[in-house]
């Protein structure tokens, strides 16, 4: 398998069009998922996020329903907006637990596209390509698609990024400020389905969730200065889809194994990531140690100036 996947060249498996485009394709979702992963990370909305993804889904069916390829991604934004809107107005005005919201809405949505994907034709294909993505047949329609889509949520995200911040670190405080939480969070979950609807063309229902939550879930393990955060999220996906892509064409290509591009991306995700925990690992430890140290030192102290206190002379 080594040798197989050394015979394939890494320059000469990007110079095919259909894998410069898949690459740039992961680029597009790295540099986007990096900067709105930020305040999905900070805001604690990961929960969030995989409920929106499994929304988008009978949007995707609907929309391939009616017009095809081209209608996936106006079908998808469709769900994936009126999810998000959904979310925030049961999760603020409706009293119910975000958690409980989030599961309501999921499961119906994601069931309904099930039967309506079930009713066509050849159904159990459909359902594997728009779970598992269509990474390598991005065609360069769909590349300008996810261009504006992205670009569409990082607007969002970067007009309302102070309001963001406050309502992240201060809930209170932001709204006491003028703040309106209600349009924050629906301009929050707006970008978060844009980028949902961005990355689910090309890695699926059920893997684009890895790519809007583990990049800045590892980047807040290897560093805790601010400015670093983004660069580390974005620099992550990107090597992993360029090592991805490459080992998924050089083992069709050589051992002829059909494997996922999409699934070895994610993989490669979850693999930088535990390598993140794993340097946290040692640090944790070494902290541990002071800390127990420190205990220590003032616990021998605290004897040793009570003795003192009575042993001086009045």
């Amino acid at each position: 398998m080594p040798g197989a996947i050394m015979a394939v060249p890494l320059i000469d498996a990007f110079a095919l069009p259909f894998m410069s485009r898949a690459l740039l394709t992961v680029a597009l979702l790295a540099l986007a998922a990096g900067i709105v992963g930020l305040f999905i990370s900070f805001r604690e909305l990961e929960f969030v996020s995989d409920g929106l993804v499994h929304a988008v889904f009978p949007g995707l069916v609907i929309g391939a329903a009616l017009g095809g390829t081209a209608a996936l991604l106006p079908g998808a934004a469709a769900a994936a907006l009126i999810a998000a809107a959904l979310f925030t107005v049961i999760e603020l005005r409706g009293g119910i637990a975000a958690d409980a919201a989030i599961a309501v809405v999921l499961t119906g949505l994601f069931s309904l596209g099930v039967v309506l994907v079930s009713r066509q034709e050849g159904y159990v294909s459909q359902l594997q390509e728009l779970l598992f993505g269509r990474l390598l047949t991005v065609t360069e329609a769909q590349l300008w698609q996810i261009v504006v889509v992205a670009a569409a949520a990082i607007l969002i995200v970067g007009l309302t990024r102070r309001a963001q911040l406050f309502r992240a670190f201060d809930a209170a405080g932001a709204e006491a400020a003028g703040i309106r939480p209600l349009v924050t969070d629906l301009a929050l979950g707006a970008a978060v389905a844009m980028l949902v609807v961005a990355g689910v063309q090309a890695l699926g229902v059920l893997m684009v969730i890895a790519l809007l939550t583990v990049p800045m879930a590892a980047a807040r393990l290897v560093t805790r200065r601010f400015a670093l955060l983004i660069p580390i999220a974005v620099v992550l996906p990107l090597l992993a889809g360029v090592l991805g892509l490459w080992l998924s064409f050089a083992w069709s290509v050589e051992a002829g194994a059909t494997v996922s591009p999409g699934a070895v991306v994610v993989l490669l995700l979850i693999a930088g990531y535990l390598l993140a925990a794993l340097g946290r690992v040692p640090a944790g430890l070494r902290f541990a140690r002071r800390a127990h140290g420190g205990r220590r030192a003032a616990g021998l102290a605290a004897p040793a100036e009570t003795g003192a206190g009575r042993g001086a002379p009045a």
